[in-house]
């Protein structure tokens, strides 16, 4: 399975879905599993802002709880910035989307 890392390395993305597809597949769906570098305290969700390489759209994700299982549809292929954030920390990293 495809790994990952924040750039801040607070957090590791592991796709188990390779390609990401966007829209997703009938059949199979865009998991991914974040693992925090320092689990948090409290169940804070994880709050994601992704915003489409060469424009300006952006969409927000929440994964309740903070760091874990979570299935992201993003509504448009392309490269991905991810902003994450939960509990006090944050990170950012890029995920490709195909059609």
């Amino acid at each position: 399975m495809p790994q990952v890392r924040g750039e801040a390395g607070n957090v590791l993305a592991i796709l188990w879905a390779d390609p990401l597809h966007s829209p997703p597949l009938p059949d199979r769906s865009n998991k991914i599993l974040w693992v925090a570098k320092i689990p948090p305290a409290a169940p804070n969700p994880l709050v994601i802002t992704a915003t489409l390489a060469g424009g300006t759209r952006t969409v927000t994700r929440s994964v309740p709880g903070g760091p874990g299982p979570s299935i992201i549809d993003l509504p448009a292929p392309g490269c991905w910035t991810l902003h994450l954030s939960w509990s006090s920390r944050t990170d950012e990293l890029k995920l490709r989307y195909v059609a």
